[in-house]
């Protein structure tokens, strides 16, 4: 369900075995655009750049990186010195037949990147997507759809959290935010900030056809001064490329 949510198109698995040897499993995803490559490979990022395609990871026996329009992922059903060495190799030679490549989201552009833990940054389309991350309400109250772009952040003060949703135009931005405001924090109809449960605080902003929203906040003031930061950061240009 996680690789429907970005519309993938097609996958490809190749099984490899060798005598007294772990098998080692490659899949191949198109997912049909390199924002959704990187949206399904920041899905649960944890891991260190391992310096393979446009962005990888390591953990345990499984190295995912993507390229282009494609998420590859290659697992060892047991770590051992070849079989590691074997992943490595097999990743480098994908990654270098995959000729075309593409830009990470045009939405990463407007995070701020003072604080912004790195490595916690996911882009997503859908509801279901973000209440994985952070539980938000049962019910599509942002009215998130695959016609929306999100990216979802952590900041290293107070371990805020800020999500930035694009919508399709800013007549649906509005139905969102209004429907965020009268279901999420009612009592902030008019301010849009609100202090909640132990002492954090939730502001949430409207900006042409983008919402943004702070979550857990450690003081007003830091969650003003985020929701703050974002809103010039969509008065700017973006960046060309965000390098993440």
């Amino acid at each position: 369900e996680v690789y429907r949510s970005y519309g993938f198109q097609k996958l490809v698995v190749l099984r490899l075995v060798k005598d007294r040897q772990p098998t080692i499993l490659v899949e191949l995803f198109d997912m049909g655009s390199p924002e959704d490559a990187y949206g399904i490979f920041s899905h649960a990022r944890e891991g260190e750049e391992m310096g393979i395609g446009q962005g990888s990871e390591y953990r345990g026996s499984l190295l995912c990186f993507w390229k282009g329009n494609f998420f590859v992922c290659i697992f060892s059903e047991r770590q051992t010195p070849e079989t590691k060495k074997a992943v490595f190799d097999l990743a480098r030679k994908i990654a270098k037949n995959i000729k075309a490549t593409g830009s990470r989201p045009k939405l990463l552009a407007y995070l701020p990147t003072e604080g912004l833990l790195k490595q916690s940054v996911r882009y997503f389309h859908l509801h279901t997507s973000l209440n994985y991350h952070y539980y938000v309400a049962s019910e599509n109250i942002l009215k998130l759809s695959p016609r929306t772009e999100a990216v979802f952040a952590r900041y290293q003060k107070g371990q805020s959290y800020l999500l930035l949703v694009r919508y399709p135009d800013q007549k649906e931005a509005g139905k969102a935010f209004k429907s965020f405001v009268n279901a999420y924090i009612p009592e902030a109809k008019k301010s849009n900030i609100v202090q909640i449960e132990e002492g954090k605080w939730v502001v949430t902003k409207l900006e042409d056809e983008f919402v943004v929203v702070v979550f857990d906040a450690s003081s007003k003031a830091f969650a003003q001064a985020l929701i703050e930061a974002v809103g010039n950061k969509l008065l700017e240009p973006p960046a060309k490329e965000v390098k993440n």
